[in-house]
């Protein structure tokens, strides 16, 4: 795994998280127990800090990153829930995305967008800077327009989806082996 400082900033990595050996994790990083960091997702703390809630998955070539305080505006931290599932390839940009959500695959969050408990962003869809997504809801497109309230079943989904990835994460961590 590529573990990186970054000036005084050190990774802060539970022992039960898991970053996969092709996964990058660098700087102002906090990443809480049993979170699993998949091939080839990038976690850049440099300008700003990355905050990863227990049970949550980041999947493979998901970005994420923050923005610096400028002259114009505020830095904004990237800041990720417990019980949460990030699909593959998805850009996470200093936004806030709240306990028990699935960021759908391709999708991209931008600069102070706040994704609210029990949300489901739909995949390859954008959610604006700044935009507040309901609790409750499905969300598809680009920009993101709220479709429909979800189902009990969507909702219950949630935690079904991170404990099969902490599941698949610990199967990981024992039985994958460089070759």
């Amino acid at each position: 795994m590529s573990i990186r400082r970054y000036k005084d900033f050190t990774p802060e990595i539970e022992k039960t998280a898991w970053v996969d050996s092709s996964a990058v994790v660098i700087g102002q990083c906090q990443l809480a127990e049993d979170v699993g960091v998949w091939p080839n997702a990038t976690l850049r703390g440099d300008v700003n800090a990355i905050k990863i809630g227990a049970r949550s998955n980041i999947q493979d070539g998901t970005v994420c990153h923050t923005t610096h305080d400028s002259p114009m505006t505020k830095g904004s931290q990237c800041i990720v829930g417990a019980d949460v599932t990030i699909g593959h390839n998805v850009v996470l940009h200093g936004c806030v995305i709240e306990d028990e959500c699935l960021i759908g695959m391709g999708s991209v969050v931008l600069d102070n967008a706040v994704v609210q408990k029990h949300v489901l962003v739909g995949a390859n869809s954008l959610v604006p800077a700044g935009k507040v997504l309901e609790s409750g809801y499905l969300y598809v497109g680009s920009p993101v327009k709220q479709l429909r309230p979800l189902t009990d079943d969507e909702k219950a989904f949630f935690k079904y989806s991170a404990e099969h990835y902490v599941k698949l994460k610990n199967d990981f961590q024992q039985s994958v082996e460089e070759i």
